[in-house]
């Protein structure tokens, strides 16, 4: 059987971008059982208000809810079970490092299917203040009132 190749996009965290400055970027791969991927697929999956945290040398992502398939009768798992994420050693030690020292902390950005294993992108972010929310919204609200009156003009 052919791998099928490209990315597809399965959930998306808006929340995070609201809610956090996210300053890195990264990709990880998530350990789950054969109805949880059925599931996803099928698009039955909600990442607002989850987070990672990295506990004895490994990577847990917690608050992910991926809806109990319907057609998985006793092999369906808890939908809020916490779920290992898969990255070199390297790479959570020193995202460990930066969340201890700066107060930073790990969110899931986007679930997807990456020739057919799904990923995790996960943001290294830093919680926004009100003040800082504020002055997001009103710059993205300017910048849609450029982009309506640039189009009015080219009428």
């Amino acid at each position: 059987m052919a791998k099928v190749q490209g990315v597809k996009q399965i959930a998306q965290n808006r929340k995070a971008y609201h809610d956090y400055f996210i300053l890195e970027k990264y990709e990880a791969g998530i350990e789950l059982f054969g109805t949880e991927v059925k599931s996803l697929r099928l698009g039955a999956v909600n990442l607002k208000d989850s987070f990672c945290s990295v506990k004895d040398g490994e990577m847990f992502a917690y608050g992910i809810h991926i809806s109990p398939y319907e057609k998985g009768n006793i092999f369906n798992r808890d939908p809020l079970r916490p779920k290992r994420l898969l990255m070199h050693r390297r790479e959570i030690a020193r995202l460990y490092g930066k969340i201890k020292q700066d107060g930073l902390t790990l969110i899931p950005l986007s679930l997807y299917l990456k020739n057919s294993l799904v990923k995790v992108e996960i943001g290294l972010a830093k919680g926004k203040k009100i003040y800082d929310k504020r002055e997001s919204s009103a710059k993205r609200d300017a910048e849609r009132e450029i982009q309506r009156t640039i189009k009015e003009r080219n009428r």
